[in-house]
């Protein structure tokens, strides 16, 4: 193919010459720009231009980068014809080309071809070019306009060090306008869509006024970029380069305007401040903090510090409430029969509660204390208050805790200090009304660090807990909306001024009839759904669920029923699978359950199958609930010595001491030697001696069983008795009622003895109870003796048939003789 020459003043007006695309570079005329080629077209094209015309190419940007073989549409219409001064090939197979502007042209895609193949017969594309004449503008407005770009560019070479002086010097020997232009273009960080713009514009004149205006603009950034620098030069003489880089940024976004500046940040916080319903006090104190946040490095730590309580205080939810007045009650009622049965107590005070909120404007939270043995539902009822309410209910375990920074938090000048558990609650609501229940208060410990129950008594007083103030945050916020509900398996582990700020509700044990409708209605359809049973799958009778609470468990509330019903579960579910039945129905029955659970752990009914001496059934309370507890008294020659074994703690022992005074004071009256607690050494036991007692209850229960021992009557085998001794034999209330005559009524007792005082707790009592029971309100030991010992206690029937010499030599006129052996 011949070659042709084209230098832009005397060449053919159109001409075909190998085109190559150039991705977001632009070619002008008269610049010299060195590029890598790395498409096969390109280089093709590149190699055809050295060898066939005269190292001449015509150079055309596209329009979207990211095409690897554009079309013709993807192609602008303007590009420069250059030559290719020097080309050098790479080992990774590219190569670098120096090319130098000549000339303007445009192409015509339609006599032009856009072929690409690759491999050894790579073609490349070619195009019909025209060149644009250049104009020769000597107007005096060109005149002055290049005089003024001259100026400009002794400004741009003085604060842009990028350009080589050289250059500079080169570009204000121009004259020409349009030449001025080409020349300035390359210099200038514009994107690639304006230099085309420039490059398509053939008017001289225009075209510079256009590269003045991007001249003076790149001044002006140069510039700004100069400022910025020097604003954190002395910065980054003191601090690592990744700070350096920080700090630059911050500079520019400042300059800038954007929106990651943190002078924003500090407008978002107040902003968010603003829509905080908080008092005008707290306002200002947080206001100040941010202001700190304006002047402070984001990279120091004390920024983070301040930062983090900025967003402690902005998080939490004020006094944003849920309004109660739509609360419907007979709604909410239905809500807590539904999810627990009886506990009607606590239901009551919260309907109450609800309907009180509903007439007024505004109310105090309560505060409540569930005391109970566990697994009566204190926590759980606790979770449906707050659904019946409709409120958020949040969760804090007390349990262990020893620390008064769990509840008051830490001040902020320790590492790591964060709020109090109260506050780190709230912050996770919406609403700062919620229900949060305080569980196991009782569980509490103090140590050098502070007592947390003391911590308490503010947070749950509602005189004071308006103005609660944590370390951390140093302000007072509001907690008197807030109803919180606190959980305790016994009040002596709660401080005194800390449970007379709440009000007490005890949620006794359940009856064997409560715990089998609970059975029945809750635990058992829960645990089917669980184990992936259906009801149709397990059967369960009435009487069988009435033996597994009877042979299977021993407890106050459910949670061990709960585990048996799922062991019954499981293995009817290993049943069905062995069975590869899923339609199969299992029946449990009373005969079925030994077979599922095993023996039986436990017996029903612990009272004495007969009248004995110096044996005692009596009533206690515990954690669990109540229990039955036997008192045996034995005699035996000795000199006066007082065994008490049994695990007894102090004040059942006094009590024993008691018991045996009041014996040794009323001597004559039941017809005892004066002396005669120098004869006999006494033994006192209470079994299950691996399980510690105390109490002051037992007291009419070892003074009876001394006395049977010392008279040698029988005791009644179906009465039991629990009250407090004095010495001058009066019969004192007792706590624990309602669980002692559960446990009565468990063990198969008829008749059961109870302070007078205490005949007032009898309506707390349920009434299946005292239907098989025969309770008996006393008032002295006498009325005691009267009732359990068997004849009324009189002493004429032991003198007349008690045969054993020891018992003889006790009362009046007896000597002292060892017993016959028979």
């Amino acid at each position: 193919m011949p070659t042709f020459g084209f230098d832009g003043k005397n060449s053919p007006e159109s001409l075909t010459l190998p085109m190559m695309s150039l991705r977001e570079v632009v070619m002008f005329p008269r610049s010299i720009v060195p590029l890598f080629v790395g498409r096969e077209a390109s280089i093709k094209a590149i190699e055809t231009a050295v060898a066939d015309y005269g190292k001449q190419i015509f150079l055309v940007t596209q329009k979207s980068p990211e095409k690897e073989l554009p079309e013709a549409d993807d192609l602008y219409e303007v590009g420069t014809v250059s030559k290719i001064l020097q080309m050098l090939r790479l080992p990774d197979g590219t190569i670098k080309v120096l090319f130098e502007g000549v000339a303007r042209a445009t192409w015509d895609p339609e006599a032009s071809s856009l072929t690409y193949e690759e491999g050894e017969e790579a073609k490349y594309p070619q195009a019909l070019v025209t060149m644009l004449p250049e104009a020769k503008d000597l107007s005096s407005e060109g005149v002055a306009l290049v005089r003024a770009v001259h100026e400009s560019l002794d400004e741009f070479g003085k604060v842009n060090k990028k350009v080589a002086p050289e250059a500079i010097l080169a570009m204000s020997t121009v004259k020409e306008p349009g030449q001025l232009a080409d020349q300035i273009m390359p210099h200038l960080k514009v994107d690639f869509a304006r230099k085309q713009e420039i490059l398509e514009e053939t008017a001289p004149v225009r075209r510079l006024e256009r590269v003045y205006e991007l001249l003076l603009g790149e001044i002006e950034i140069v510039s700004i970029e100069k400022r910025v620098k020097g604003r954190v030069k002395d910065q980054m003489e003191k601090n690592q380069r990744e700070y350096y880089l920080n700090e630059q940024v911050k500079a520019i976004n400042k300059e800038m305007g954007r929106e990651d500046d943190p002078m924003a940040e500090a407008k978002e916080l107040e902003d968010r401040l603003d829509a905080k319903a908080m008092s005008e006090e707290n306002r200002e104190r947080v206001r100040k903090e941010i202001k700190k946040l304006r002047t402070m490095q984001p990279s120091s730590a004390e920024y983070t510090v301040v930062r983090n309580y900025v967003d402690w205080v902005l998080d939490l939810p004020w006094n944003n409430l849920k309004d109660d007045k739509d609360v419907d009650i007979a709604e909410a009622r239905r809500i807590l029969d539904e999810d627990h049965f009886g506990l009607e107590k606590p239901k009551e005070r919260i309907l109450e509660y609800l309907a009180v909120q509903s007439l007024v404007e505004s109310m105090k939270g309560p505060i409540l204390c569930f005391v109970g043995p566990p697994g009566v539902g204190k926590t759980s009822i606790a979770k449906s208050i707050a659904r019946s309410m409709g409120r958020e209910f949040l969760r804090l375990s007390l349990g262990g805790v020893r620390d008064e920074a769990e509840i008051r938090g830490h001040r902020r000048t320790y590492v790591g200090a964060l709020p109090g558990k109260i506050i780190q609650s709230l912050k996770r609501v919406e609403f700062n009304n919620p229900v949060i229940c305080l569980d196991e208060v009782d569980k509490m410990s103090a140590d050098f660090r502070g007592d947390p129950s003391a911590a308490l008594l503010e947070v749950l007083d509602p005189e004071q807990n308006y103005a609660f103030n944590d370390h951390y945050l140093d302000l007072d916020y509001d907690l008197s909306k807030v109803f919180f509900i606190t959980t305790a398996n016994q009040l002596e582990g709660i401080p005194l001024p800390l449970q007379d700020r709440m009000e007490i509700i005890r949620l006794p044990g359940y009856l064997e009839t409560e715990k089998v409708q609970i059975a029945k209605g809750f635990l058992l359809p829960k645990q089917i759904k669980q184990h992936g049973l259906t009801e149709d799958n397990l059967k369960m009778s009435d009487n069988a669920i009435l033996d597994v609470v009877r042979f299977y468990t021993r407890e106050a509330g459910v949670r061990n029923l709960e585990r048996e019903i799922a062991a019954i579960c499981r293995k009817s579910a290993m049943k069905i699978v062995e069975d590869h039945d899923r339609e199969k129905v299992i029946q449990v029955s009373t005969q079925s359950l030994e077979k599922m659970l095993g023996v039986t752990k436990f017996t029903y009914g612990e009272r004495e199958e007969k009248a004995q001496v110096g044996v005692c059934n009596g009533l206690a309370w515990t954690r669990l609930g109540g229990e039955m507890l036997l008192v045996e008294v034995a005699l035996m020659p000795g000199s006066g010595k007082v065994e008490i074994t049994g695990k007894l703690g102090e004040v059942m022992q006094e009590s024993a001491r008691a018991a045996l005074s009041y014996i040794r004071a009323r001597s004559d009256l039941l017809g005892l030697k004066p002396d005669f607690h120098k004869e006999v050494d006494i033994h006192v036991h209470v079994p299950d001696g691996a399980t510690p007692k105390d109490g002051p209850s037992a007291g009419i229960t070892l003074t009876t069983a001394l006395i049977s021992a010392l008279l040698n009557i029988p005791i009644r085998n179906d009465l039991a008795m629990t009250g407090e001794i004095t010495l001058r034999g009066r019969v004192l209330p007792i706590g624990g009622l309602r669980e002692k005559l559960l446990a009565a009524h468990r063990g198969l007792i008829k008749t059961v003895l109870i302070p007078v005082e205490n005949e007032k707790d009898l309506k707390e009592v349920p009434k299946a109870i005292l239907k098989d029971l025969e309770v008996i309100p006393v008032k002295t030991m006498d009325e005691v003796i009267d009732r359990a010992l068997e004849n009324g206690g009189e002493t004429v029937w032991c003198v007349q048939h008690c045969e054993p010499p020891l018992y003889k030599a006790l009362l009046k006129g007896g000597d002292m003789q060892e017993p016959a052996h028979q």
